[in-house]
């Protein structure tokens, strides 16, 4: 059985104030671009932030990483693709495209793994309950 691809794309508004003396964008702008990206996703398929935490957990990440392709530069408008890629572990993992909507070429490639704390903070190993039906319903 074929599982749905979810996703969610949007345009970077690269700022002045994220690029380096260079003019290319600093490395730690792009995981800002990767939280919109997850937050885009999260309105999109209702699972933001505030209904994760609604539902009696937080959600931190644990492991992210991104690959230069290609630079990024102050003035450009490139697109972000946030993909869900499905697991059976408590898990939410997300795979990052930036491309230059000019030429499709990709920018920047990346990849996050969050996982599930209760309001305690403790690590949570099953997919809480309001995951799995949120999964069963989307994939």
């Amino acid at each position: 059985m074929n599982q749905a691809i979810l996703s969610a794309t949007k345009t970077i508004d690269v700022r002045f104030s994220e690029v380096d003396s260079m003019n290319i964008v600093w490395h730690g702008s792009y995981m800002l671009y990767f939280e919109d990206a997850r937050e885009a996703f999260g309105h999109k398929y209702g699972l933001d932030y505030l209904t994760i935490y609604h539902h009696g957990f937080y959600a931190p990440l644990v492991d992210i990483q991104f690959k230069y392709k290609q630079p990024v530069i102050y003035g450009m408008k490139p697109l972000i693709t946030i993909t869900y890629q499905p697991c059976d572990a408590a898990k939410i993992v997300f795979d990052y495209l930036i491309t230059n909507p000019d030429d499709g070429s990709v920018l920047v490639t990346g990849h996050s793994v969050q996982v599930f704390m209760d309001l305690n903070y403790n690590l949570v190993l099953c997919n809480p309950d309001f995951y799995q039906e949120w999964k069963d319903r989307l994939l």
